[in-house]
């Protein structure tokens, strides 16, 4: 019993190793509600055919299938690739909160005023005569 204990003890994580990031025994149940609240609100905010719904729809559902998939912690912040799972948990929580600013800008719907001609073309680069 003393050596189960051990290695129980060794495979939990102490720290995250970052400041204002603690470590979160939870953390895995409460990912993948956060993904799932993501998803709902997406679905009831933001229209089908807006861009930015489409992109956070497939990198979520990514993510919610491999936190699903996957018991351990570890193999989900690997197969994640975008941080710790506290980071992955703090990242959502923010797609919440961007979720409903973007539906109040409405960002999806053409502009108001018309972009004025050659607005953008002092960011062109110029063509190398080398």
């Amino acid at each position: 019993m003393r050596f189960t204990r051990t290695l129980f003890q060794a495979s939990q994580k102490v720290t995250t190793g970052i400041v204002g990031y603690p470590v979160n025994a939870s953390a895995r149940p409460e990912l993948i509600q956060l993904y799932k609240k993501t998803l709902d609100e997406l679905k009831t905010k933001i229209p089908e055919k807006a861009a930015y719904r489409q992109s956070v729809e497939a990198f979520t559902t990514h993510r919610l299938k491999i936190a699903e998939e996957n018991e351990d912690v570890a193999e989900i912040e690997k197969l994640a690739d975008a941080g710790q799972i506290e980071e992955l948990i703090s990242q959502a929580q923010d797609e919440i909160k961007l979720i409903s600013k973007m539906a109040e800008w409405r960002a999806w719907e053409p502009l108001e005023d018309q972009i004025p001609p050659r607005q953008w073309e002092y960011f062109k680069k110029a063509p190398s005569t080398e």
